[in-house]
């Protein structure tokens, strides 16, 4: 359970980010309401201890900070843990100049700063320096698979990602007909759940779950957001992407569940059917990020 302590040093540190990087291109959180929950909570407005993650993503501009220099552009995505800041953030650095080998690298030795540097105290901005410093190390490693003719990965490809969508409520039928058709289209597995509230989780290649979070989130919607994501990097070679996605997916081609719906509208899942699902399927870990409660 968050402490008062550790509420205070996340908004802290976030109001901080907030100021050095004033642009809505430069700083973005994930969940507004999510902030708004941990700000009462460390302002002791009240004592509902916050049970949704902190997520939010940093641009950071490097040299001159030219935008048509892909190189020069580079994506934090962050996310704070229970108990950080006494347990290291959760980061994941993007940029369209790096090749496979060259993130998994990074985020290797990042992992490592981490752990080794940024127990007990905020340290998002200690380790966008890292990053910052180091970069270009990666960006000139390259090894003999990455000259290989017609690889043409870019680091979408070679990373594995899990969405959990959230969705105040999903009714509408042509927007549930657009999850499935698109989740097909996309090679993506995972599933549905309509109704209040919405629950959406897809999962496969990084690239294609951004394009399906990119056309959902187009649509008129109440509320929608990523509750949480997962991104494993795949240090494999190129032939074996798909093999190495194939064996991360817990889920099999998308398809839209029911958990004996009721309520007046018929629009009310059993929670409970919903949670044994998710432990079936080594997933129960997200049903507290959802609904605020530990299933059983």
């Amino acid at each position: 359970m968050l402490s008062q302590e550790e509420a205070e040093a996340q908004i802290s540190e976030l109001d901080l980010l907030s100021s050095m990087f004033p642009g809505e291109e430069e700083f973005a959180v994930t969940d507004q309401l999510a902030l708004a929950e941990l700000r009462e909570f460390a302002e002791k407005q009240t004592a509902v201890t916050p049970t949704f993650t902190i997520q939010f993503t940093l641009t950071v501009r490097l040299g001159d900070g030219n935008a048509d220099n892909i190189q020069d552009v580079l994506s934090l995505h962050c996310s704070y843990p229970p108990h950080y800041p006494n347990v290291p953030p959760e980061i994941v650095v993007r940029s369209p100049a790096l090749m496979r080998s060259q993130q998994t690298r990074l985020h290797t030795d990042l992992n490592t700063y981490l752990k080794n540097n940024c127990i007990g105290d905020v340290c998002i901005l200690s380790a966008v320096e890292w990053v910052k410093e180091n970069y270009s190390t990666y960006l000139n490693m390259v090894s003999p698979s990455d000259h290989q003719k017609g690889t043409g990965m870019t680091p979408e490809d070679s990373i594995f990602t899990r969405l959990w969508i959230y969705s105040h409520h999903i009714y509408n039928k042509q927007k549930r007909k657009y999850i499935m058709e698109w989740s097909e289209e996309l090679g993506l597995s995972g599933f549905s759940m309509p109704g209040k509230p919405g629950v959406v989780c897809v999962e496969g290649a990084q690239e294609s779950c951004e394009e399906f979070w990119s056309r959902i989130r187009k649509l008129t919607w109440k509320r929608i957001l990523i509750r949480h994501r997962e991104d494993v990097p795949l240090s494999c070679s190129p032939s074996e992407v798909q093999i190495n996605i194939q064996k991360l997916r817990k889920f099999p081609p998308l398809k839209e569940m029911a958990f004996d719906a009721h309520g007046a509208r018929g629009n009310h899942m059993d929670l409970g059917q919903l949670y044994q699902f998710l432990q079936e399927r080594g997933c129960s870990e997200v049903f507290p990020m959802y609904f605020g409660i530990e299933g059983r």
